[in-house]
């Protein structure tokens, strides 16, 4: 599948999940609004409850870090291959396979089911977000030209202009800089307290900012037009809204003027035939609503919990919002954390031309690089000055550096760090480059996805992004940076190239050929946020020089099961057992 399936995929997950969150936040409000009566009249409750939806889908789309999620990851790869068939890819019968993962995890998609379902699903999103948007603009439009033929009103001066069209419509404001109050002809019939208070409740919802509430609402919907609780939410926005109006409008009148505000909502429904959804009209939004203002302006509700109910409501929406992010399946996405025995790559190109020469199994997965990115240190400390040759400098072992290994611990010089894979050799060339030279070369190198965030919240990106983190980088990208390493292509001295070369070099194989290499050993990040060692990737990378010949290589393996000894070597002496007669086939 590629990287625009798996996006496709994305986009159609983060649907359901948007769906599956409208369903839980719709569920919430009922149940808070019957605890807590004075929920319907919160205009902030029902906006961030929309906002949360379009969280939860916002959250699907983008890539997630494992260590922080509570559900295990679901790799799309890998449900789409229990449902599709596999074929391996052509390559000449000569050439001797490097052991793999069974043949249903490796090789390339004769067709896929979730990506031509998920190209639809986007086709029929887009589709209808086109068509929704036209619907909003149409609106728009119509609202305009029944405002241009208006008149202005005979109505006193309230700062906004009026304008009276005649036309069966309810009151209703429109702009958002420039406000307009439009009102109906048939308004004239109503009694002069009537009138006086209707204008009053349009000009309230000017100072509350509800256009603006409104507005926001609308755009939220039309972006998930596709969610039937985003309408739900929208709709109760707007009845808070009008309550809201409602409470500040009566608060402190009489009866007899509440009364009178009473019946100019019930009349002004019977004469209004014209439905409104992107204007804040005085009518309300259906009979069951005009019913519920009525019993409520009768009955006032008391706002003295006001702050309490915002505060349950918000609460209960970040607790919703969080579940929603935390509970999210993360989705495999560019090869992280893969399930047991699904990875396997082996891809060889010539450095010349960037020819293929040979690409077998899941070359596009990205991973952590763990050791391997150690050739990518060595170029920046020998381009920075740092590195002096294979000897120098030696620096000296501290207490509370990474000692993982036993031949850590002992003071180490430029050759005993990479043939020993040291990290904390490593971190004390990555800080003397510097956190902001460290990322330029990375992005000059063209390195994975150039990601040195290091672990959520952690900020340890320059000492562990490439070691289970953030940074990833796939087979494919490892030979197109090996590439350009050996054709000097990276705009670093000759001498950063040369030394680089030296500590890479690993033996001359009985066919003349001459390999360059670097191991590297990593692990998956499973549900618990623990490293996955019984899963773990073994990479070699590097390059094979005869005469004027050079091919680059990337070699990566996933184990199925933990294992005594490091996976990178493992992955090493599994390709030199047939690399020459790889090399000879080509």
């Amino acid at each position: 599948m590629s990287q625009f399936d798996i996006v496709l995929v994305r986009f159609l997950l983060a649907s359901l999940a948007s769906v599956a969150a409208g369903l839980t936040v719709w569920a919430l409000c009922l149940l808070l609004r019957r605890l807590l009566p004075a929920l319907a009249m919160q205009r902030t409750g029902w906006l961030l409850a929309q906002l949360t939806v379009v969280a939860a889908f916002a959250v699907t789309l983008v890539p997630q870090q494992q260590r922080i999620r509570l559900l295990p990851p679901v790799d799309i790869e890998a449900v789409d291959a229990a449902v599709t068939r596999y074929i391996e890819p052509a390559r000449p019968a000569a050439v001797m396979a490097v052991p793999a993962p069974p043949a249903d995890a490796a090789g390339n998609t004769k067709s896929s089911w979730l990506a031509a379902l998920a190209l639809c699903w986007f086709a029929a999103y887009v589709a209808g977000l086109g068509w929704h948007t036209a619907r909003l603009w149409r609106a728009q439009r119509l609202l305009r030209q029944l405002a241009a033929s208006g008149s202005p009103a005979p109505i006193g001066d309230n700062g906004v202009p009026v304008i009276e069209v005649d036309a069966a419509v309810p009151p209703m404001l429109l702009g958002l800089s420039r406000p307009r109050l439009l009102i109906p002809r048939h308004l004239r019939a109503f009694d002069p307290a009537q009138q006086r208070l209707i204008v009053e409740h349009e000009l309230t919802h000017w100072r509350r900012r509800d256009v603006h509430w409104m507005l926001a609402g609308v755009l939220l919907q039309t972006l998930l037009w596709f969610n039937p609780f985003m309408r739900l939410l929208r709709a109760s926005l707007l009845w808070a809204q009008e309550l809201g109006c409602d409470r500040d409008v009566l608060r402190g009148r009489p009866a007899q003027e509440r009364k009178a505000y009473a019946a100019a909502l019930v009349a002004q429904l019977k004469l209004q035939c014209l439905p409104v959804g992107t204007a804040l009209a005085f009518g309300g939004v259906s009979v069951e609503t005009v019913k519920a203002r009525v019993a409520l302006i009768r009955t006032p509700a008391s706002a003295a919990h006001g702050a309490r109910v915002r505060l349950a409501a918000v609460a209960a929406l970040v607790a919703t919002g969080f579940g929603s992010y935390a509970l999210q399946p993360a989705l495999a996405w560019q090869g992280a954390a893969t399930p047991a025995g699904v990875l396997h790559c082996l891809a060889l190109a010539d450095a010349a031309t960037g020819q293929p020469l040979l690409r077998q199994g899941q070359c596009d997965a990205r991973v952590t690089p763990a050791s391997t990115f150690n050739i990518a240190v060595s170029l920046m400390g020998y381009d920075s000055g740092i590195l002096q040759d294979e000897h120098a400098p030696r620096l000296p072992f501290r207490e509370g550096y990474p000692a993982w290994n036993a031949s850590w611990r002992a003071s180490t010089d430029p050759t005993e760090w990479i043939h020993n894979s040291n990290l904390w050799y490593a971190q004390q060339v990555a800080t003397q480059v510097g956190v902001p030279a460290f990322q330029r070369y990375l992005d000059r190198f063209g390195y994975g996805n150039r990601d040195t965030t290091g672990d959520a919240g952690a900020d340890n990106g320059w000492r562990l992004s490439w070691v289970n983190s953030s940074l990833r980088i796939s087979a494919d990208e490892q030979v197109a940076f090996l590439r350009r390493l050996v054709n000097r292509d990276l705009g670093l001295s000759a001498k950063t190239y040369d030394m680089t070369s030296r500590l890479l070099k690993i033996r001359t194989l009985a066919n003349g050929w001459d390999v360059y290499g670097k191991t590297g050993t990593g692990s998956p990040v499973g549900p618990d946020g623990k490293d996955d060692r019984a899963h773990a990737y073994g990479w070699f990378v590097g390059w094979a020089v005869k005469g004027n010949r050079t091919v680059v290589f990337a070699h990566l393996n996933q184990d199925q099961q933990e294992q005594a000894d490091a996976a990178g070597p493992r992955a090493r002496e599994a390709l030199l057992r047939v690399l020459p007669a790889q090399l000879d086939a080509l």
